[in-house]
């Protein structure tokens, strides 16, 4: 049996796993998918103070608190930064990184760094809350933003998306031992129309250990794609 932690990207929280969620359990797997603080059924939590650090926080802290050990730790697009940053800090505790449509950082890299035009776009349309910049405001047809269009699954996630603090973006990624986190075997599973986007030495070396998967799919191929994304999850479990 595997252990996964599924985490989530900008403006969503643990439920856009739901599907993913519930195949992998069927296949006798152990899966936490949790909210990152101010997003989602915690969004009544949304403090001024919220930034990365503080969601990488959160996984590390689900890492310890549940005992979790040889984790394999998934994260989709902004969920990049994090399971990074998680990983370095509890790295005793996870066996292997899934990027998943993800941002690839590395020690010193925000999110704008790595996605600048792509995340930058969102924040015309943000606004300040009681203190908190917020980007990807919730609104009708938001799932198209992020490739769905299935209109049932376009009106569920319609339903649950929630803004995002800017700052979590803007804040840096700030690695104790790149070195140690180097050592972590890493998996890519992206969207076909992502990979010209992504760096290529990367995508080759991902490919030629057998790390590398791409689905034909919207960016948020866990709603859109959940078998294919299952079965490659499962397949690391195996590698």
């Amino acid at each position: 049996m595997a252990t996964y932690v599924l985490v989530h990207g900008g403006g969503h929280g643990g439920w856009c796993y739901r599907k993913v969620t519930r195949l992998l359990r069927e296949a006798g797997h152990e899966v936490y998918a949790p909210t990152l603080s101010g997003l989602a059924e915690r969004a009544h939590l949304r403090l001024a103070g919220i930034g990365l650090d503080t969601h990488i926080q959160d996984v590390a802290a689900l890492l310890h608190y549940e005992d979790l050990r040889e984790v394999i730790l998934v994260g989709h697009s902004y969920g990049g930064m994090v399971i990074t940053g998680a990983a370095d800090r509890a790295r005793e505790r996870v066996g292997r990184l899934v990027y998943l449509d993800a941002a690839n950082p590395v020690d010193g890299q925000s999110l704008v760094d790595v996605a600048g035009p792509y995340i930058e776009a969102t924040r015309p349309f943000g606004e300040t809350v009681e203190g908190v910049e917020l980007v990807l405001l919730p609104m009708e047809n938001a799932a198209a933003f992020y490739g769905v269009t299935d209109p049932a699954d376009a009106r569920w996630m319609d339903a649950r998306l929630t803004a995002h603090p800017w700052r979590c973006f803007e804040d840096k990624l700030r690695l104790n031992d790149p070195a140690a986190l180097d050592t972590l075997p890493q998996y890519h599973i992206v969207c076909t129309s992502t990979l010209a986007t992504r760096e290529p030495d990367l995508v080759e070396r991902a490919r030629a250990a057998g790390r590398l998967w791409d689905i034909d799919t919207g960016h948020d191929l866990m709603v859109t794609e959940p078998e294919a994304v299952t079965r490659a999850l499962l397949e690391i479990a195996a590698a």
